[in-house]
């Protein structure tokens, strides 16, 4: 499915990905095409899901943001429900399920910890669940993965 192209080009969006004003005209002037052809086969690869997200990963600690991994005990014919109010806050950047107790795990950025807390106990007091952990980091560890494909 990959042609060496689309794997020149994934290895460079994945790790060198040109910050200037025209970044598609970049990528194209190094793999030899025209920018047309780069946007085409990025949104070939997203369309396929070989890419998932294709954006900027910065540190939101060091832009002033404050977060915390959260997770509820969610009795299993409401998931879909809750998993629906708990996605419509902007300050959520992920949501998943577990094989656990509790079973709905999120995490929450916000200017500042209250803000987190606000979108944490609205998030309880919509849903009519109270039974949530706050875990936040103690340690931060970052992992950094790329594949190399060509």
């Amino acid at each position: 499915m990959l042609d060496d192209v689309d794997k020149r080009l994934l290895n460079i969006v994945q790790t060198r990905f040109p910050v200037v004003p025209e970044p598609y005209r970049e990528l194209a002037g190094q793999l030899g095409l025209s920018e047309d052809e780069v946007i085409a086969r990025l949104q070939r690869l997203v369309e396929a899901k070989v890419i998932r997200r294709l954006g900027a990963v910065f540190d939101s600690r060091k832009v002033g943001y404050q977060g915390t991994l959260c997770a509820l005990k969610v009795p299993p014919e409401r998931i879909a429900e809750v998993a629906a109010e708990v996605n419509r806050h902007p300050g959520v950047t992920h949501n998943y399920l577990r094989d656990h107790e509790y079973n709905m795990w999120f995490t929450v950025l916000a200017g500042t910890p209250e803000k987190v807390n606000a979108i944490v106990e609205e998030i309880k007091e919509r849903t009519g669940i109270k039974e949530c952990l706050l875990l936040p980091a103690v340690n931060i560890f970052k992992i950094r993965v790329n594949f190399e494909l060509a």
